[in-house]
């Protein structure tokens, strides 16, 4: 149960980090809606919060874990620490004219990111300033990523699953307190940004330093160990991107629709919330924990890692895609339709979300499954299924944007994430990598019949107080309280019921997460 643990440790946090992230975006709706002010922050802010998803939960993480914990495992912390302060020098001198260039380049990057904004519009123009104000938080995102990895390889994972609260933390305080005072929405959120980014690094730095590890900033040094961590960093761009590319592939076809971009952002954010609870927690926990194991010989207890963690993740993921299909429209209305966002425009977020919804379990499963190939050093492999799958969701996307417009993109995004998933799965299976226990497989089936039964009470219940959610917010409130309390509480019924889970396995994922010393070995 020690795995269950820190996978709630770091949920627990991460599911803080997106409810703050929720109500950062009721706000965001409410002062901007789905115009032009909306879209131009948005594209310039998904191209940043592109790289920190790549480079936090994936391409850097995935190459820096399993060498720095693979070091700490056999040559101890110094050696481990050594390493790391190689890594971190060839980052920032690296990083730093990179961002200048790309920075002073951005009206040509625009160009690229969002075609269906006309140059030289209004729109364009203000697209360009926000993204030259956001864009440096990707040096301290990168800079992150390696502190945290430090953190997670050590098993201690709250800190660096407590940062990202702090972006959402500047984002509120910025739209209730600074907004007001400015008028200028897309320049306040811009600078909120900006700032968070240096508030993360500052706490990860005060944590690698409490867990005994003080890093300098040496020479940049292109040592075997650091040429090694780029070999693996440079196919891991784009496997442990997939999702994020294929999100902004979305993002430059959804431009050609007015009001695209923002109807795909905010489905976006409402089934990031569960991908961020189950998914991420996931693949930052069993990373370190295969690779260390691995190192270790322990081939058995990885097999049974990764088969807990395929399980868990399936128990939390299938009721949630049930739930988000069922019951899109109470949760945009409630959560988003007020200000400037109209009916219209709730209705149009939903339908989106309706179509993210039967990715989601796909989505985490990428994140559990690609752990077994980064452990073992291998990005090559889950390079070539991402580039698999961007080109589906490429084809996809031209396909049906005519004929389902926004629609046409997130389903596309979702059959693309289950051709990853899949090519995963059946390369373990085929390798000997992996493979399902007797418990994995007598629990599927009953996951999905708990969810199924699940997702009937909710659909019944939602018919009966649907006239709830055209009236007073409160009685929206509640509505979607009586419809997500049902589901909580049918599905955990089902589940105990058919023998999908124990109640001890609720019980540690329901636990309070540590503030620290969380750091023992699962």
């Amino acid at each position: 149960m020690a795995i269950l643990r820190s996978i709630a440790t770091v949920g627990g946090f991460t599911g803080v980090s997106r409810i703050l992230g929720l109500v950062r975006d009721i706000l965001i709706a409410q002062a901007v809606g789905s115009g032009v002010v909306a879209d131009a922050f948005l594209v310039a802010f998904r191209l940043p919060n592109m790289f920190r998803r790549i480079f936090a939960e994936g391409a850097f993480n995935a190459a820096f874990v399993p060498l720095f914990a693979g070091r700490l495992e056999r040559e101890g912390k110094g050696a481990a620490k050594l390493f790391a302060e190689q890594s971190l020098s060839i980052l920032v001198f690296t990083l730093v004219p990179l961002l200048a260039v790309t920075m002073a380049a951005m009206p040509w990057v625009m160009l690229v990111l969002a075609p269906g904004f006309e140059a030289g519009s209004d729109k364009f123009q203000l697209a360009v300033e926000l993204a030259q104000i956001t864009f440096p938080y990707l040096l301290f995102m990168a800079l992150a990523a390696l502190l945290s990895g430090i953190l997670n390889s050590l098993y201690r994972f709250a800190a660096a699953a407590a940062a990202p609260i702090l972006l959402n933390i500047f984002f509120i305080f910025s739209l209730l307190l600074v907004l007001p005072l400015t008028g200028n929405p897309g320049q306040v959120m811009a600078w909120s940004v900006a700032a968070a980014g240096i508030a993360q690094f500052g706490l990860l730095v005060v944590a690698v330093k409490r867990a005994g590890l003080k890093l300098r900033l040496p020479r940049p040094r292109l040592t075997p160990g650091v040429r090694r961590l780029l070999a693996l960093m440079a196919p891991g761009v784009v496997s442990a991107g997939a999702l994020q590319i294929n999100l902004v592939v979305g993002t430059i076809i959804a431009s050609q629709q007015e009001g695209a971009v923002s109807y795909l952002y905010y489905a976006d954010r409402i089934y990031q919330l569960p991908l961020g609870l189950i998914g991420i927690a996931f693949g930052v926990v069993l990373l370190p924990d295969l690779a260390r194991k691995l190192r270790g010989g322990l081939e058995e207890e990885a097999q049974t890692s990764m088969n807990r963690g395929l399980e868990m993740a399936l128990l939390l993921t299938v009721p949630s895609a049930v739930a988000l299909a069922i019951i899109p429209e109470p949760i945009i209305i409630t959560l988003f339709e007020r200000g400037a966002l109209t009916r219209e425009g709730s209705e149009a977020i939903a339908m989106a979300l309706m179509a993210f919804a039967g990715g989601l379990p796909a989505f985490v499963l990428v994140k559990v499954l690609q752990p077994a190939f980064f452990a073992r050093e291998d990005t090559k492999t889950p390079l070539h299924f991402a580039l698999w799958s961007v080109g589906a969701n490429i084809a996809l996307s031209l396909l049906l944007f005519p004929f389902l417009q926004h629609v046409g993109i997130a389903l596309a995004t979702t059959l693309a994430a289950w051709l990853n998933a899949g090519l995963l799965a059946l390369s373990l299976c085929r390798r000997e990598h992996h493979q399902l226990d007797a418990r994995f497989k007598g629990r599927l089936p009953r996951i999905i019949l708990a969810s199924v039964l699940m997702g009937v009470i909710i659909w019944a219940l939602g018919g009966w107080i649907a006239p709830w959610f055209d009236g007073a917010i409160h009685t929206k409130i509640a509505g979607l309280i009586i419809l997500v309390g049902a589901g909580l509480g049918g599905f955990a019924a089902f589940a105990v019921l058919f023998g999908a889970a124990r109640i001890s396995e609720f019980k540690v994922l329901l636990r309070r997460p540590k503030p620290g010393g969380e750091g023992k070995t699962p």
